[in-house]
């Protein structure tokens, strides 16, 4: 640390000399020190006029209020409250639902629906992963109901070249509490192997569909105690799929300080087994759960003890993966803008192209509009996740991301000042 300290004051007085930009990476694990001189490093993604190129001064509007409500953390409490209890009670509340957070965060309601976003993201470099967002159905239906709609996405993005992902949430395939009884080697009955062999056919059908279609498939990560049933069920579809190139992608939170040895050893089997690796690379969005949970339950807590950890963990796998791309592929799923910057210039240190296949870089629809319009306008591969669903089933969804927000230091305040940079933009022109 002192040697990274020492680098860092030597080179900013160098930049005040030659007025060059760099940047500095340094990782304690790995003791990888990265120093480069490069324009990459002006910051981009302030170019407020790129990142809402798309959004009509109303939408604009919209999303200044949206988003001022969202950073009152008390406020948002009492509205989550107040529209769970309009949704159960079946109030006539879907429209202005829909006019004000659902259009913010979600395409449509259904895939077609989602097509006019689509193009017009795509006509701005964003390519979109089509997302049905249907959370907390746990009957075998609802879980037929999700892979068909899973393979009719697969089927609806061979077509689009806006399309290059097809996307599914574990728990939309099967029950959670048996996922958790399948990761502690709980002996199932004879219902519940039945109940799990569905599981098993569901993701081996959707994935089949994705080699057959050509289509990479990211398969979220939810609650540790479900994950590592997941991860093994997708292990085991990326060694029977992914022989040619990735087309399965598993998920990794990075603020589970367990990932990286998990990713080393992921990577052994599949050099030993002669198979492709497909990973998105996220930081994680159950951080209170995870923490109540495991000192309810008196574990130790499977989550980073600080901030600063988990983005080093998060950091550290991307360089991980880069430097492995000969049998990797990544998606960094980040709203952090030095993450991605570190993601940018890691492609410079390896002569990456921009446009290699093998990276790509993800935000959620609605957020972060600066990295995303940036990035493509920089000739990067850049993906939305595009939310989609009824308005009531959506609604979940919806609370998790105000909620989320909330919860993030500095997440809304960035998105605030960045809008009321462009409307002041706008205003003085």
């Amino acid at each position: 640390m002192a040697l990274f300290s020492f680098l860092t004051g030597f080179f900013f007085k160098a930049n005040a000399l030659l007025k060059t930009p760099f940047f500095v990476y340094y990782s304690k694990k790995s003791h990888y020190i990265c120093v480069i001189f490069n324009k990459t490093m002006e910051k981009i993604f302030n170019n407020t006029q790129v990142a809402f190129s798309l959004k009509s001064d109303t939408e604009l509007d919209r999303a200044y209020f949206l988003f001022k409500l969202i950073d009152n953390q008390p406020l948002v409490r009492i509205g989550t409250a107040v529209t769970n209890f309009a949704i159960k009670a079946h109030l006539p509340v879907e429209g202005l639902i829909r006019a004000t957070v659902f259009d913010h965060f979600c395409g449509g309601v259904n895939e077609n629906d989602c097509l006019p976003v689509v193009d017009k993201m795509f006509a701005k470099g964003v390519s979109s992963v089509l997302d049905y967002s249907v959370e907390g159905k746990e009957d075998e239906a609802h879980f037929d109901e999700a892979m068909q709609m899973t393979l009719k996405i697969i089927d609806f993005a061979k077509a689009k070249e806006a399309l290059p992902f097809a996307v599914f949430k574990p728990t939309g395939f099967g029950r959670m509490d048996l996922y958790e009884k399948i990761g502690e080697k709980v002996t199932l009955t004879p219902a519940e192997q039945e109940e799990w062999n569905r599981v098993v056919a569901r993701y081996d059908t959707v994935c089949k569909a994705a080699h057959q279609n050509d289509i990479a498939l990211l398969i979220d990560a939810e609650e540790s105690w479900m994950q590592d049933a997941a991860d093994d069920l997708v292990t085991a579809m990326m060694q029977k799929y992914n022989k040619e190139k990735p087309i399965v992608f598993n998920t990794l939170q990075m603020y589970r300080w367990d990932r990286m040895d998990y990713l080393k050893k992921l990577h052994q089997k599949a050099e030993a087994e002669g198979f492709y690796i497909g990973m998105k690379l996220v930081r994680g969005a159950y951080m209170e759960k995870e923490n109540e949970r495991a000192k309810e339950k008196g574990y130790p807590t499977p989550i980073c003890a600080s901030k600063d950890a988990t983005d080093e963990n998060y950091d550290e796998s991307v360089r991980y993966m880069i430097e492995h791309l000969d049998k990797m592929a990544v998606f960094a799923g980040t709203h952090n803008e030095l993450s991605t910057y570190k993601v940018m210039e890691f492609q410079i240190k390896k002569n990456i192209d921009k446009k290699d296949a093998r990276i790509w870089f993800g935000q959620l629809y609605g957020m972060s509009d600066n990295i995303s319009y940036n990035l493509a306008f920089e000739h990067y591969n850049v993906a939305k996740y595009l939310p989609f669903g009824p308005v009531r089933d959506v609604m979940p969804y919806l609370i998790r991301r105000a909620e989320e927000n909330t919860s993030v230091a500095g997440q809304t305040s960035r998105e605030l000042n960045l809008i009321k940079t462009e409307r002041d933009r706008r205003k003085s022109k």
